[in-house]
């Protein structure tokens, strides 16, 4: 009996490479800040005549610009150098956290051309009107774009808690169960863009690698300190995500298994003892104080007031503990620790480093050593949700032309 003939696939068409290779050269641009075509053409593997056809495609869709300057570092006449555009096409980030909304809309480069914050407490307000108000924040955002010529062409909005296919399955400090969050934010904001959801945590630290200062380090941890705990591990430059999306959830460890009860439905949890409304409690000031309370505390710190600093030591040798547990586990090149944790690492940090340097089994990770660090001042949930936005459009900017 004959068998049968192995299934060859169809050749990829005209069309279909091109929309790779416009992709390549977008990205060889937007990578290098600053290009000339033949500069590209050897970064790509394509051929001048190849780029510059590809590169007049661009310029016609505005995606890239000259900027007037020459480069002659090459054999034949100068090149004029191409730079991605700063208006156009652009990416919408809004983060709905428990105590602030915060939106950003970036340009092709990922730099940050917008940018609104609102301080609101969102505890025991319906889902439906936390995401309106943000969906009203967002929509100011938009007018601001317009006025820089700025045309965003998708939202990516970061949420926290457990959120998996557009759904916040569960976000205990907001008391949210099942909330349909994505289509109630599009519906609200009433633009035909498409949204996308993630984790708040997640799309920090995708900021932290885009934007930060971690020179060629591409293995992380990420945790975000805010009213909860949240974490986010980058393995090779792409997030761990789980079997089910919820990978990170470090905020809900247990430190001490009859320990507080958490909003988690658990005792003990990470975020009890090193969550903000946990540090400005044991710092003697209203838990609920929020940006003015965080303020205070780190204005005490300063002043060496003692209640304020053993706060934060107390949190920060917690957030030791479980990091070492971390570490063991996944072998990160480095921690970084972002949200509140950041303008708190003078107090934090040397009692977080010294529970790393004695839990730590690889010896690698001495106090002092460096690995453990505050996030940069350039990426944020927000951002990086904006960013990701701009992927995707490097990635297929025939579809967004």
């Amino acid at each position: 009996m004959k068998s049968n003939p192995a299934r060859l696939e169809p050749k990829a068409d005209k069309d279909t490479v091109r929309r790779h290779n416009l992709s390549l050269v977008l990205r060889a641009v937007h990578d290098g800040g600053e290009a000339t075509r033949a500069g590209v053409a050897a970064r790509v593997g394509l051929t001048r005549a190849a780029v510059s056809s590809l590169v007049e495609q661009l310029l016609e869709s505005g995606f890239v610009t000259e900027s007037g300057k020459t480069f002659s570092g090459q054999a034949g006449r100068p090149g004029t150098v191409l730079k991605v555009a700063r208006t156009g096409v652009a990416g919408l980030g809004v983060e709905v956290n428990v105590d602030y909304v915060s939106v950003c809309v970036t340009d092709l480069s990922g730099d940050d051309r917008v940018r609104l914050t609102e301080h609101t407490d969102n505890r025991g307000d319906r889902p439906a009107d936390v995401l309106a108000r943000a969906a009203a924040i967002a929509s100011h955002a938009l007018e601001s774009a317009a006025e820089l010529d700025l045309r965003p062409v998708g939202v990516q909005l970061a949420l926290p808690g457990l959120v998996s296919g557009g759904t916040v399955r569960q976000a205990p400090n907001l008391g949210w169960n099942g909330v349909a969050a994505q289509d109630i934010f599009a519906r609200a904001l009433a633009e035909r863009l498409p949204v996308g959801s993630d984790n708040e945590a997640n799309l920090a630290a995708l900021a932290e690698l885009w934007f930060g200062d971690l020179g060629r380090e591409r293995t992380f941890l990420y945790l975000s300190g805010e009213i909860g705990v949240g974490g986010a591990l980058v393995l090779g430059g792409e997030l761990l995500r789980g079997a089910h999306g919820f990978a990170g959830e470090i905020g809900h460890v247990v430190v001490d298994p009859d320990g507080p009860e958490c909003r988690c439905g658990s005792r003990g949890c990470l975020e009890q003892y090193a969550g903000q409304r946990a540090v400005l409690r044991a710092a003697g000031i209203d838990e609920n104080a929020g940006l003015p309370g965080m303020a205070q505390l780190e204005s005490r710190a300063r002043a060496e007031d003692a209640q304020a600093v053993a706060a934060i030591r107390q949190a920060g040798a917690k957030l030791g503990l479980v990091l070492s547990g971390a570490v063991n586990l996944l072998d990160p090149d480095t921690v970084v620790l972002g949200g509140i944790y950041r303008t708190l690492m003078p107090w934090l940090s040397p009692p977080a480093d010294r529970e790393l340097s004695h839990r730590v089994v690889s010896g690698l990770w001495l106090a002092g050593s460096g690995r453990l660090r505050a996030s940069s001042l350039t990426g944020d949930a927000a951002r990086g949700g904006a960013a990701l936005v701009v992927r995707d459009v490097l990635a297929d900017p025939v579809a967004y032309a």
